[in-house]
């Protein structure tokens, strides 16, 4: 019998809610962040879901500070909007001190595509891909990464442009029809799909099926363990 992932050369992953459980210690960084510019403006605060999901996850730092800010109707300059982004960074620092939680289930999976010859890679927007996976336990389960650092280094758009995906597929020598993207952000499955991947494999941790499969994801689940291999 067929498996989900079979006849796949590569499969690459994003970081934060696919492999780790960092998506909730990002979303709180986030809302440290904002909270104290909304209250002053009588604005909601930050909701750690709805807001999170639709204005930075998946996104470089300030590329999110941009688009939260954008949709509260706040005018900041370049300078406020870096000194924003260098606060979340320094707060979600802060926070990883207290360990990476990771989801077993997505371990287990990477291990078997392993094992069965097939080449893994990580692409984040975040600048701390190695130190989340350091943390983590899983820095030797990928044989390419591609994280901000390497995006600003190459000059690589963020998602939902394709370009970190297509530079983990060149890294890994495999082209994108030979490779499935596994994402659990909308920015990120868009990315995805602009890439041509044969695959697009939208998780979905937090009740956006639909949303996952308007933006681009060939197919949905709620964790990596519904996936199946060929025995």
């Amino acid at each position: 019998m067929r498996g989900d992932l079979d006849g796949l050369a590569a499969v690459i992953f994003d970081l934060d809610g696919v492999v780790t459980r960092t998506a909730r210690v990002h979303a709180r960084a986030w809302k440290e962040t904002f909270d104290p510019l909304l209250a002053p403006a009588g604005q909601a605060p930050f909701d750690p879901a709805a807001d999170y999901l639709r204005h930075v996850d998946g996104k470089p730092r300030e590329d999110g500070v941009r688009s939260f800010l954008a949709a509260r109707g706040i005018a900041a300059t370049e300078d406020e909007i870096r000194t924003l982004a260098a606060r979340k960074d320094a707060l979600f620092h802060e926070r990883l001190k207290d360990g990476v939680e990771v989801f077993a289930t997505s371990l287990a999976l990477i291990r078997d595509l392993r094992r069965r010859g097939v080449r893994t890679a990580v692409v984040s927007a975040s600048r701390n891909c190695i130190e989340v996976l350091r943390a983590a336990g899983a820095l030797e389960l990928f044989d390419a990464r591609v994280d901000g650092n390497d995006a600003a280094r190459l000059g690589l758009a963020g998602k939902p442009a394709p370009d970190t995906f297509l530079h983990a597929a060149r890294l890994l020598g495999v082209v994108p029809a030979r490779a499935a993207v596994v994402e659990d952000a909308l920015a990120g499955v868009e990315a995805g799909r602009a890439g041509g991947f044969a695959e697009v494999i939208g998780v979905d941790r937090a009740g956006q099926a639909a949303a996952l499969r308007e933006h681009g994801a060939t197919r949905v689940v709620r964790d990596l363990g519904e996936l199946e291999l060929a025995a």
